[in-house]
């Protein structure tokens, strides 16, 4: 293969319309949107129930999934051989706009998954907060004292208050969102999500909405089973810093056996050098400011893939930048 057969991937994205969305990704990043409210953007995705295509270059108007069947490892890597010998792509990302707030829910981890949802993966997650209004928080975790069976009784009472622990944010931290988490985005909150590419999610409590007169249905004897009532008022995540070379500084905001995501502030004028050599893929998310990857331009608030085997790249910030970077360490 020629130098330029890889090159960093954009997407277009696979609108969600949830009961609980709005209009910020059009009022705050400048998104087309659809009449009506979009609760997320499937940005790098290829999952049954939503699949992104390719927007530039020789793999233009490509199903990711098509993709990924084409090129295998090169484009997600050797630490992701699990993936590849499932045929599934290990990652999906989102933007989500929580005008409303979202159920009270729980993932499972890839055991219980594969037991009891076929072929799908349990789901570890991250988010990092992009706007929040004056008084957003996340549920996140149980309080104290908090045991299954108060926490049934709790939910067949409709009263989960005493049970769910509260934080507040605002925008730029940064929420780790482990299998077996009790949690809950609430309204006013947009954010990036960076999670395993699966789409289980069991709900506990859905605020006594209706969508056409029905209640979306709740999963409260699965919910029980993996929700870690050790998880006792976590924190938010604390950055960590990595790097601080010529301008560019970088901190690590979540690290799994899944993912690891950066934070990558960028000078005006500054230059990152990096190199896919096989190992993995990585994605790189712009979210304030403009950056050039290897000559695809990225805005504020876009993403891209750069394949496993892509080989050298650069990410140059004529003015300043703060990106997302995810990779498998």
């Amino acid at each position: 293969m020629n130098d330029n057969y890889f090159y960093p991937l954009t997407f277009k994205p696979v609108l969600k319309d949830y009961i609980w969305g709005g209009r910020n990704l059009e009022t705050l990043f400048g998104r087309a949107l659809p009449p009506g409210d979009t609760a997320e953007s499937w940005e790098i995705a290829a999952h049954p129930d939503g699949t992104t295509v390719v927007a530039n270059g020789r793999f233009a108007n490509t199903l990711l999934t098509d993709l990924h069947a084409q090129l295998g490892t090169d484009l997600i890597g050797t630490r992701n051989q699990w993936a590849q010998e499932r045929q599934k792509f290990p990652l999906l990302i989102k933007l989500l706009d929580a005008h409303d707030n979202l159920s009270v829910q729980v993932h499972p981890d890839d055991t219980y998954a594969l037991a009891h949802e076929g072929n799908e993966l349990g789901k570890t997650e991250m988010w990092v907060v992009l706007h929040a209004a004056a008084d957003a928080a996340v549920i996140l975790g149980v309080k104290p004292g908090t045991t299954p069976d108060a926490f049934r009784a709790a939910i067949t009472a409709g009263n989960l208050e005493p049970y769910m622990h509260y934080l507040p944010i605002q925008a730029g931290d940064v929420v780790c969102v482990p299998s077996g988490s009790l949690h809950a985005l609430l309204s006013g909150a947009v954010i990036a999500e960076i999670q395993q590419n699966s789409n289980t999610t069991y709900r506990v409590y859905d605020w006594n909405r209706t969508t056409n007169g029905r209640k979306r249905p709740l999963h409260i004897d699965k919910a029980l089973d993996v929700i870690n009532f050790a998880q006792v008022e976590p924190g938010l995540c604390q950055p960590q810093l990595v790097a601080d070379e010529a301008g560019v500084r970088r901190y690590r905001l979540c690290a799994n056996q899944y993912f690891t995501t950066e934070r990558v502030e960028m000078a005006a004028g500054t230059q990152y050098q990096g190199i896919c050599d096989g190992r993995t893929l990585e994605i790189w998310g712009c979210i304030a400011g403009a950056v050039d990857v290897n000559g695809v331009d990225l805005t504020a608030v876009q993403f891209t893939l750069l394949p496993a085997a892509l080989g050298p790249f650069t990410v140059t910030a004529p003015q300043g930048a703060t990106l997302l970077r995810t990779y498998v360490a």
